[in-house]
């Protein structure tokens, strides 16, 4: 009887543990990730998730979190924009899924700040390769992007990016009038890429009261298993594609709203 007891028990105690290993695997992949990028110079804004204040000042170039966010829809807002404005976009999060909020100027320069939302490029990348992501939020007419002294993407406009898996180390990128040899509107940039990373590097200001500038983030990656290769190639790497782009949302972007009476 004895026996029977503590195998049981035993048993119980089993079931109960790997239960509890397993909730705690997926609490822990539950949630996604949520940067935030203020990318408007000359601006200081308050940022919000779901009402609650997650960064009270946030001048041009701050970069907020990961957060970690429940699966759902969550609530976005920038207060204290021009005007006393603010801005709220609403972003679906799904477990284990990372994603960039950018608040920025589009094209024109009497516009008001936007917000874009895309993907995080974190899929896994091959050993001496590293993943670069330049995303034109400045206020400046479609451009080029030039790789090492090269224009390898063409006409990527306010709000679209170009992506591409590269090799590892220092290069130097240029922003370039679309079309055009002429003076770069930013740039050149040395951009040091460590291997297994991504980094988002986002075009901010205007050539016109040159404010043009980058904001940087970078997170690690895991690897693809792949083996190293004996070259590499920049122009096999993704690069070589001129016209190849994106856009940050599918969703226009949301432009600045007034606060509504009876605001506390």
């Amino acid at each position: 009887m004895n026996k029977l007891v503590w195998c049981v028990a035993t048993l119980v105690l089993g079931l109960l543990g790997a239960a509890a290993g397993a909730g705690g695997g997926a609490s822990a992949a539950a949630g996604g990730q949520v940067t935030v990028v203020q990318a408007v110079p000359g601006t200081e804004v308050e940022v919000q998730v779901d009402g609650r204040t997650v960064e009270e000042q946030a001048g041009v170039g701050t970069v907020v979190g990961p957060l970690t966010l429940t699966p759902g829809a969550h609530r976005l807002s920038f207060v204290g924009g021009p005007g006393g404005r603010t801005l709220t976009t609403k972003l679906d999060v799904a477990a284990g899924s990372g994603n960039d909020v950018v608040l920025h100027r589009p094209a024109s320069v009497d516009g008001s700040p936007v917000v874009n939302t895309y993907t995080t490029p974190d899929s896994p990348i091959g050993p001496g390769k590293a993943r670069l992501l330049l995303a034109h939020t400045a206020t400046v007419a479609p451009a080029d992007v030039a790789f090492d002294g090269k224009v390898v993407f063409s006409n990527i406009a306010n709000g679209e990016y170009a992506e591409a898996d590269v090799p590892a180390g220092t290069h130097r990128v240029e922003l370039l009038p679309a079309g055009t040899s002429g003076d770069p509107i930013l740039g050149p940039l040395s951009v040091d890429l460590a291997p297994r990373t991504a980094t988002m590097v986002y075009a901010v200001g205007s050539p016109r009261d040159r404010s043009m500038d980058v904001v940087t983030h970078t997170l690690a990656l895991s690897s693809d298993g792949s083996v190293v290769p004996r070259s590499i190639d920049t122009g096999s790497a993704g690069l070589a594609a001129p016209g190849h782009r994106e856009p940050l949302a599918a969703l226009s972007p949301t432009p600045w709203q007034p606060w509504p009476a009876g605001r506390p």
